[in-house]
């Protein structure tokens, strides 16, 4: 059933078949209800996704001005509102995915209250979060096409848009942490958000039981045998669940990571638990120096103690981080990984692409997800690179201090200026620079919520009353369009008008008559 015709005729035919008892079926009306629904299961989703995240990924590769972008939604309305928002102000998803931060499940979707980036939350809250945005753009897709049935029962001829609707269902990058587990609890854990409807998994390669938020301190990576263990663990679920293009997002933290776990089997020289022992930190001593139950090493033809910390942990090597990031990111996508995640210090080009080219040496289609991150400071970094760069044109920076320039003094000088452009164009100068497929902001909306809050508080319990609400929300969802401001036809309220009387003819009783005060925003567009 590929349009509203197809899928009349299509019941037409059942009723033909099932005579009189199905004669109160309304071929038109069931037709509707099936278009509005396009996607029945969450496996639809991640097959159809899925093949939008693979052309896109091509497309990359063709011209790397065809980036991808997404923001983190914590709930399903936020997602819902954000690709409206998207549909209305691009005219198109293309290109546009959602992002699911565990950071954001941790701190606002557990059971236990908030919590830590430390996979301490509920497994489970990760699938049922996914379900829960799907279920918020599938109503989006529903709420959208029955309008357009409406105006179509009103004689306008909006037919064509009704069979060429684009759905807000788009891609979802998926973060599984560490895998909560083993690779048989990564495989589980896995499956469930597939069959929610993820097309992409991202995972990082901690240790799962150790796991600390990419931007603090105290990460334990774990040896690249364990980490391919859990590559192969989801590709085996996305495969089992018929996902044949899903993607897999492979994250190191070994730029900020200078602890192991544990150290791997080598079985002959230049092999890859080799390459990840030499990292460790090892003092040379003589087996007369060595303490009872030590664990020694050969290296280099001598006998080396690994630096071993109070807790059990092995350090590596002080200014090993870049050299194995680079070996994570090539062993990665050696064994099955399609992305690569690399969380850096600081969100400067030269450095990311610096990485990215290294590994591009030996796999050339390497390509990034990349955390625009909050936790960066975003106009002091900018404007220190501002600086070194002005200072390097040989710019008189008397009237700067370097390490103030976060300072409100210096907003309008040009430093800021450049600053702010090097913002601005960051997205398309790293995607062609430092190859960098997908941008992502791990947590506006949960920045973007308290900030609101703090504003509408300030005013509502000041001196503005209901005019801090009227005047910071109504007014200017009235004014811009927003289509939650009619909030009981976003929540499904016309909606279910209309399948009431598909169900029950004149005897439905409707929400929307006179006395409906949403009537008060018919002028709005929604």
């Amino acid at each position: 059933m590929n349009n509203y015709n197809s899928a009349v005729d299509f019941v037409r035919n059942l009723k033909a078949k099932y005579g009189q008892a199905w004669n109160e079926i309304n071929a038109n009306n069931a037709a509707r209800m099936s278009i509005q629904n396009k996607f029945k299961t969450g496996l639809d989703i991640a097959k159809y996704t899925a093949a939008i995240m693979r052309q896109d990924m091509a497309d990359y590769d063709a011209n790397p001005a065809q980036y991808t972008q997404s923001l983190g939604c914590w709930h399903g309305f936020i997602a819902q509102q954000k690709m409206i928002a998207v549909k209305k102000y691009r005219g198109t998803t293309k290109k546009s995915y959602l992002y699911l931060s565990g950071w954001m499940v941790a701190a606002l979707r557990s059971e236990f209250g908030p919590l830590p980036d430390q996979s301490m939350h509920e497994k489970t809250a990760v699938p049922k979060l996914i379900e829960e945005i799907y279920t918020f753009l599938r109503q989006a897709d529903a709420i959208a096409l029955n309008d357009l049935f409406r105006r179509l029962d009103a004689g306008e001829d909006v037919q064509n848009e009704i069979d060429n609707f684009e759905s807000h269902v788009v891609p979802i990058i998926a973060d599984i942490d560490a895998g909560f587990g083993n690779e048989e609890a990564t495989y589980l854990l896995a499956k469930k958000m597939i069959e929610a409807g993820a097309c992409a998994i991202q995972i990082e390669n901690q240790v799962s039981d150790s796991k600390q938020c990419g931007h603090q301190d105290g990460k334990v990576t774990v040896p690249h045998e364990d980490f391919v263990a859990k590559l192969n663990a989801i590709r085996y679920a996305f495969l089992e669940l018929g996902v044949d293009q899903g993607v897999i997002v492979a994250r190191t933290d070994s730029e900020g990571a200078g602890l192991t776990q544990k150290l791997p089997v080598s079985t002959k020289a230049g092999d890859l638990a080799s390459k990840y022992l030499n990292f460790v930190e090892a003092e040379e001593i003589t087996l007369e120096e060595a303490e009872e139950n030590d664990v020694l090493l050969k290296r280099n033809g001598k006998l080396v103690r690994p630096v071993r910390l109070a807790n059990g942990l092995y350090k590596f090597k002080e200014g090993s981080n870049i050299d194995r990031v680079v070996l994570d990111c090539i062993t990665s996508l050696q064994n099955g990984a399609d992305l690569l995640w690399i969380e850096t210090p600081t969100p400067h080009i030269g450095q990311i692409a610096d990485l990215v080219n290294r590994v591009r040496e030996v796999m050339p289609n390497a390509k990034l997800v990349y955390n625009n991150s909050p936790s960066f400071n975003w106009t002091l970094n900018f404007r220190q690179q501002a600086y070194d760069a002005m200072l390097a044109e040989g710019a008189d920076m008397d009237a700067y201090t370097r390490g103030d320039l976060m300072s409100i003094e210096y907003d309008g000088t040009a430093l800021a200026q450049k600053a702010d452009e090097m913002i601005r164009t960051f997205q398309v100068d790293a995607s062609r620079e430092a190859g960098i497929f997908h941008h992502l902001i791990t947590l506006p909306t949960y920045h973007t919520t308290a900030l609101h809050m703090n504003d509408l508080v300030e005013g509502y319990f000041g001196d503005q009353g209901m005019l801090a609400y009227v005047g910071s929300v109504q007014r200017q969802e009235i004014r811009k369009g927003v289509a939650c401001v009619k909030h009981q036809r976003m929540a499904g309220s016309d909606l279910g008008d209309d399948h009431k009387t598909f169900f029950s003819g004149n005897k439905a009783l409707k929400a929307g008559g006179e006395k409906n005060t949403s009537n008060q925003f018919e002028a709005v567009r929604a």
